[in-house]
């Protein structure tokens, strides 16, 4: 079997899991790491065997495909490089800064019939590739995601780096259009969103309801999804999915309806491996990931819509703000 030639472009705190994960995969040959801070370039390409690059246009003829481990900003200039050279990607969420340049990008994998896969990695979550295939109808959706302050992601809004997850995971498991949006944040540590919640009601009478904060001393990562006669409760950190079912007893001779708990056996594995691996089946076999560039430009839409909501709202009550005890007045009746 031909080895796929790989390179990770920017290895950062991400890019090196990226870059020890295509060291142990079978059949791929890591081919070279990138990144502009050349102490680090070389200190990684130590760990992995790799030999270390600092413009990563050195690497577009040595490679067949690429994972982007870069900031989103960076993400279309070289995303767009290496497809019109006809190497394979795995660009890192979220995809793009606007929706524009991730069609643009669609466009030229689609016309050089490349892989563009997006790095939504929950979705290589044993829980979630479980749920997906015992989920029927859900209604409601209730999903949290905290976690603590990083510095590393103080110029990304909490939304584009933490709700993303969220929103593509509610994307592939509710089968229609999205009726209404309506979204609150707050800056606490950066200029930014750190702390958010979004209302996402969709046409055929589900609702989502997003919370993500990284401003929470533990972390935490769940979903609960309820539909008729059954809800699940995901553990995106430990992997586990506990089923509650309606049954019915018999008490005092009437039916009483009680609710029944079932933890779904599941096979537990990295999700960055997963995720990487099936990167790398879909350049061989030369099929659609899983997440592709499709599936990146929708999550990246409803993020985008999200985030514009926020604002809009925090406009509106700093106009209040600005109208003295009349906007108190206008606000309490709202």
């Amino acid at each position: 079997m031909k080895k796929i030639k790989v390179g990770v472009i920017g290895v950062g705190y991400l890019g090196e899991h990226h870059a020890r994960v295509y060291s142990q995969l079978k059949g791929v040959q890591l081919a070279g790491v990138v990144d502009l801070d050349k102490n680090r370039a070389d200190e990684i390409a130590k760990k992995v065997a790799a030999k270390p690059y600092y413009d990563y246009k050195e690497l577009i003829d040595l490679v067949d495909a690429v994972s982007i481990v870069v900031p989103t900003p960076l993400h279309y200039r070289i995303a767009s490089d290496f497809l019109k050279n006809g190497v394979d990607i795995l660009l890192e969420k979220p995809m793009t800064t606007t929706v524009s340049e991730a069609e643009r990008l669609l466009k030229i994998a689609k016309t050089k019939k490349l892989i563009l896969q997006i790095g939504h990695i929950e979705r290589y979550n044993s829980a979630v590739k479980a749920l997906e295939s015992i989920i029927d109808r859900p209604m409601y959706i209730e999903s949290r995601r905290f976690g603590p302050f990083a510095d590393r992601v103080s110029d990304v809004d909490v939304i584009l780096d933490l709700m993303i997850h969220d929103i593509d995971i509610v994307l592939s498991l509710v089968y229609s259009d999205i009726r209404s949006i309506n979204a609150t944040g707050v800056s606490v540590m950066t200029s930014h969103n750190d702390i958010a919640n979004a209302h996402i009601e969709f046409k055929n009478g589900c609702v989502a309801n997003l919370t993500v904060s990284r401003m929470s001393i533990d972390k935490l990562r769940k979903i609960s999804i309820y539909q008729p006669e059954t809800y699940f409760t995901l553990d995106y950190k430990e992997q586990e999915i506990i089923l509650h079912k309606r049954i019915w007893n018999r008490v005092n001779n009437r039916m009483v309806p009680e609710i029944s708990t079932e933890n779904i056996d599941l096979i537990k594995e990295e999700p960055l491996k997963a995720e990487l691996a099936s990167f790398i089946e879909s350049v061989r076999k030369r099929k659609k990931p899983i997440v592709s560039g499709i599936e990146g430009k929708k999550a990246l839409e409803v993020a985008l819509a999200v985030l514009e909501d926020t604002r809009k709202r925090r406009l509106l009550l700093d106009e209040d703000s600005n109208g003295g005890s009349k906007g108190a007045i206008s606000r309490h009746r709202r």
